[in-house]
């Protein structure tokens, strides 16, 4: 069978994780979380990066940083994983759900202004697929009306905008390394501040409300308890593993880039067809392969080629199921504006095996039962 993910391996994950288990330093922020800490705040140039244990936990820092009260709200698109409005629903915050692009599936930066109200203190765009959200008027936005952008990067670790990297841009940026992602720790994530008077209090957040950095760094004498916060550090055996993966990032991103640019060729003679759609990156971005995506007709249609393919052994998906459907996201939230495009695209659309060293044999063979599937129907 050809399975929707293989998680990287690059070689070096073994040899890092036996230096730690050597160094009898296996809880979090050792060696290797503060080796993990220089390479995202150099690559990305971010003012503090802090490894965390996923990244529904970079995204619940973020929720208690930007201060959310009970009663406050947020805005982010339907379109997206379930922690992205969990995070900010644990602080007490109402979710303001907003319609989609049907090109990108990134949230509709037209419509933001219409769901603002004087409850509105923050905006999360959601960077689909490593394709980034339009960010310029998003950040506009929020320093008209004084909100907090916090990025959920999950998916767009080395993806850009205009130059930048996802995560630098809004105030705080959120990455996850689960095996799903590009690149992976099994579990993990990390987040990225950008602004620094949220440095201080991240680091108290993640150490379980204390001030522990501050006592190893003998700012203090003894560290106590000074904050909420919880348990959000991972530990050496993850970061070992990860700084593996980071080390060879160019490397992992070209070779997702050389799948993700053979799918799309292959499937221009049937997008010509106007049988699939395929996705769409504006000329601003630079995405990072994360995932390759054909839209069907409906959801009939999707649904069928499903099956079709999993009679091949192939492993087709689809992705989520829009929030503002669901039975939390009915109570904890509400849709503002017309839902023209989250449900009828996100319906449509099913993702095709997307991993490190996926061969150009299983490729061509995948293309080829699509096709096969459209010849018959």
């Amino acid at each position: 069978m050809i399975p929707f993910n293989i998680p990287a391996v690059i070689g070096n994950e073994a040899i890092y994780i036996s230096e730690a288990l050597n160094s009898r330093k296996l809880s979090g922020d050792g060696y290797f979380t503060k080796k993990c800490h220089e390479w995202i705040e150099t690559k990305f140039s971010i003012e503090k990066a802090l490894l965390t244990t996923s990244c529904t936990h970079a995204l619940e820092m973020s929720a208690i940083l930007s201060d959310i009260q009970p009663g406050d709200e947020v805005i982010m698109p339907s379109f997206t994983f379930v922690s992205t409005a969990n995070a900010f629903v644990l602080r007490g915050a109402k979710i303001v759900f907003i319609d989609i692009r049907p090109d990108t599936m990134n949230m509709n930066e037209l419509i933001i202004e219409q769901a603002i109200t004087p409850r509105t203190v923050g905006i999360v765009p959601v960077h689909y697929a490593g394709v980034a959200c339009e960010m310029d008027m998003i950040m506009n936005i929020a320093s008209k009306y004084n909100l907090k952008v916090i990025e959920d990067a999950a998916q767009g670790v080395m993806s850009q905008y205009k130059g930048k990297f996802l995560g630098q841009i809004g105030h705080l940026g959120c990455y996850s390394f689960h095996e799903t992602k590009n690149y992976s720790c099994g579990e993990g994530g990390s987040l990225l501040i950008n602004d620094g008077q949220y440095t201080e209090r991240a680091e108290v957040i993640r150490e379980k409300g204390t001030n522990r950095s501050r006592f190893f760094r003998g700012q203090v004498d003894k560290y106590t308890w000074v904050d909420i916060g919880s348990s959000y550090l991972p530990s050496e055996i993850n970061a070992a593993f990860l700084y593996a993966q980071l080390e060879a990032a160019e490397q992992i991103n070209e070779n997702r880039l050389k799948s993700w640019n053979l799918y799309y060729h292959l499937f221009e003679s049937l997008a010509l067809k106007e049988k699939v759609n395929l996705p769409i990156v504006p000329d601003n971005c630079k995405h990072n392969a994360h995932m390759f995506y054909i839209k069907t007709r409906n959801l009939e249609q999707r649904t069928e080629l499903i099956k079709f393919l999993k009679s091949y052994e192939v492993a087709g998906v689809f992705h989520y199921v829009p929030l503002h459907t669901s039975e939390a996201g009915v109570r904890f939230g509400t849709f503002s504006g017309e839902d023209l495009f989250t449900t009828s695209e996100s319906e449509k659309l099913i993702r095709l095996p997307m991993y490190y060293n996926l061969s150009e044999s299983d490729i061509n063979k995948i293309v080829d039962i699509v096709y096969t599937f459209f010849q018959n129907n």
